[in-house]
């Protein structure tokens, strides 16, 4: 499923102050680490190297009172990752956000995008 990139979308961020923040790169790289089971593949996916996937995994074990994702080192069975049972209610938390937000924002982004200046074809 693409997105249409024409159409208005929300890209929320919660800052908590000293402790960091959530955002969609984050809530993104969980979602492809609970599919993937690895955070070097979810970050290839992403566009992001293996060292910028592991700081952000290092971030949010360190923001939440329980850690977000598990790994397992690699060897010969492979290594791994999982979400927790913490990471995945911290996800599913964010996500519920974001479309609560988008829902009570619904007839303001309808007005805002009735005044955006129309772009002319083949631009």
């Amino acid at each position: 499923m693409h997105e249409d990139t024409n159409r208005p979308r929300l890209r929320i961020r919660i800052v908590f102050g000293a402790q960091g923040m959530i955002g969609p790169g984050k809530a993104e790289l969980l979602e492809r680490i609970d599919r993937c089971g690895s955070i070097a593949a979810a970050g290839r996916e992403m566009g992001m190297s293996y060292k910028r996937a592991w700081e952000l995994v290092g971030t949010l074990n360190a923001m939440f009172e329980a850690p977000v994702v598990e790994s397992t080192r690699g060897g010969p069975g492979g290594g791994g990752a999982v979400l927790t049972e913490a990471g995945r209610e911290i996800l599913d938390l964010y996500r519920a956000f974001e479309m609560q937000a988008a829902a009570a924002g619904e007839a303001q982004l309808r007005d805002l995008t009735s005044r955006l200046r129309a772009i002319p074809e083949g631009k």
